[in-house]
């Protein structure tokens, strides 16, 4: 027979391990809300196994109960992570009254002599807290909540392995409980294959397996963190000029059977510099970012945007057509128009040039047709679309 003490033993010390390399090497570097959440399901679980320590002593009438306690507030720190990857919460009070319910339980089960005290309850409540964990790992693995890209890709795989070793770890204390219910702690299909060493030793293999898992999700993120930085314009959370270029032209390669791509806008701040030099530069970044801020708002999920360099920005309407594109420009007038800035600043015009995207275009020859027309619309009067090759648009002071 295996030492059940031994065991626990060895079940705390593989816990603050896995505790120690996960909040140094994981979550110190992204702090994480379910890396943090795992932090203390690892920190509740220990908790309850240093309790249980204590079993056969004079202060097991405390001991068991709160070991009870801990371990199941660690299940439902585990939920709680589950949840947090999407940015969720759970309902506190409900855990809060499962476990005022469960110390009642265990109290008046005779926690001084039964090792066992509350053992339905307990048993119940890490079926469903972790069952409740493998229910949101599923569906954060399969909703594509996260959107198509680098990020779901990554994650979808991690979610789908976590979900699997919580839907086996739930399972595992479901039929505990059913076994519980049926035979009592001393039928011998209980003792040998869920008795407190095998559950001990399953416990310690599925923390192990889980922290590894968690550790891959924080190593995601960290990448993603630095591609972001590597690809995005710092001040308005655009692409930067690189990425834009790089993804307009990889878009450009699939799109080689067709007659037309789309549309290449170039758009830039009118009279940006008395910005900068009457209210500051501070002024002017947020003249930047707010017109960012209406480009998302309005381009499609198949559009590229990003800051082609100062005060000048391009996009790159997927497939549009110029009269299209030129609803989107009026909806990114008005949406910038609707915004209101304190200290009495006023935001700036907008010029656009815009030029259509044929099969065997280069990108230069675009980017330089699309320039030429936003340097028409300047020197026009600023405040208006013209699109290249002779073609404008409506001169006013909303395109």
């Amino acid at each position: 027979m295996l030492d059940p003490i031994s065991l626990r033993v060895s079940f705390a010390i593989v816990a603050v391990t896995l505790l120690a390399l996960f909040y140094f090497v994981a979550y110190r570097s992204t702090r994480s809300a379910y890396a943090g959440w795992w932090c203390a399901a690892l920190g509740l679980f220990l908790a309850g196994s240093a309790a249980y320590l204590l079993d056969g002593t004079s202060q097991q009438w405390w001991a068991n109960p709160a070991g009870n306690v801990c371990v199941v507030a660690g299940a439902a720190a585990v939920w709680s992570g589950a949840r947090a990857v999407e940015g969720r919460s759970v309902s506190w009070w409900f855990v809060g009254a499962t476990l005022v319910g469960l110390l009642v339980a265990s109290a008046l089960d005779d926690p001084g002599t039964n090792e066992w005290s509350g053992a339905p309850v307990f048993l119940g409540l890490m079926t469903i807290f972790i069952a409740l964990a493998s229910v949101e790992l599923w569906q954060s693995g399969r909703s594509g909540s996260f959107g198509p890209g680098p990020r779901e890709r990554m994650y979808r795989p991690i979610l789908r392995s976590l979900a699997v070793m919580s839907t086996g770890l739930s399972t595992f204390y479901g039929l505990r409980l059913v076994a519980f219910l049926m035979v009592g702690q001393d039928g011998r299909a209980f003792a040998v294959y869920l008795g407190t060493e095998v559950t001990t030793l399953v416990t310690t293999v599925m923390l192990a397996t889980v922290s590894f898992s968690m550790t891959a999700l924080s190593y995601a993120d960290d990448t993603l963190e630095l591609q972001a930085r590597a690809t995005s314009d710092g001040l308005t959370g655009l692409l930067n000029r690189d990425e834009l270029v790089r993804l307009v032209e990889r878009r450009w390669r699939g799109h080689r059977r067709r007659q037309v791509h789309g549309v290449l806008v170039m758009a830039d701040l009118d009279h940006f510099k008395q910005i900068n030099d009457t209210y500051g530069h501070p002024a002017g970044d947020v003249a930047l970012q707010m017109f960012a801020a209406a480009c998302r708002s309005t381009v499609g999920r198949a559009d590229i945007v990003g800051r082609f360099g100062g005060e000048e920005f391009v996009l790159f309407l997927d497939e549009a057509t110029v009269e299209e594109a030129h609803d989107v420009v009026r909806r990114i007038t008005a949406a910038l128009e609707a915004t209101s800035l304190p200290g009495g600043v006023v935001l700036p015009t907008v010029s656009y040039g815009m030029t259509l995207v044929s099969r065997g275009d280069d990108l230069a020859d675009v980017v330089a047709r699309a320039d030429g027309a936003l340097y028409a619309a300047k020197d026009a009067g600023r405040a208006r679309v013209v699109v290249a090759d002779g073609a404008t648009a409506d001169r006013t002071t909303a395109p």
